[in-house]
Formats: structure tokens, C-alpha cells, sequence
């Protein structure tokens, strides 16, 4: 769950930072108007993140590639 547009619309906070980066890992398809499937350029509308935001889609099971992506961050 995301609280930057709530920070920033309902609280009126100003100078609350979006997210740094964004990795969307779904076997789902991507689409506008969808939740879960959303494509990442939405949720700049949602101003959850910037435009020069680096963000990207990996296309497959989570519980495939969640371990690898593990494996490579740890060192293993």
C-alpha cells in the first residue's frame, strides 16, 4: 500500500518523496484501469511516482523469480 497520495492529497503534506524506483512482478496482463495489473506510467498519475522515475515489468510467477532476484542481491 502506498501512502504518498494520501500524504500528499488528504494531508496536504508538502515535499513527501515518491518512490525511488519501481519493479512490478505479475503473471498478470497488463492494462489501464486495472489494480493489480496496472502499468506503471498510471501510477504517475496517482502521483505515486515521477516521470523520470526508473521503473520496469517483470512478466512471470513471482514465485520464480522472487529467489532468483534474492540470490542475486545477496550473493549467492
Amino acid at each position: 500500500i502506498c501512502v504518498v497520495p494520501m500524504l500528499h492529497q488528504d494531508l496536504g503534506r508538502e515535499g513527501v518523496p515518491v518512490w525511488g524506483y519501481f519493479c512490478q512482478i505479475s503473471d498478470s496482463t497488463t492494462s489501464y484501469g486495472s489494480y493489480s495489473g496496472a502499468v506503471p506510467n498510471e501510477k504517475i498519475t496517482w502521483g505515486k511516482l515521477a516521470v523520470d522515475t526508473p521503473k520496469f515489468i517483470i512478466e512471470s510467477d513471482a514465485t520464480i523469480v522472487v529467489p532468483l532476484i534474492f540470490a542475486m542481491v545477496l550473493g549467492w
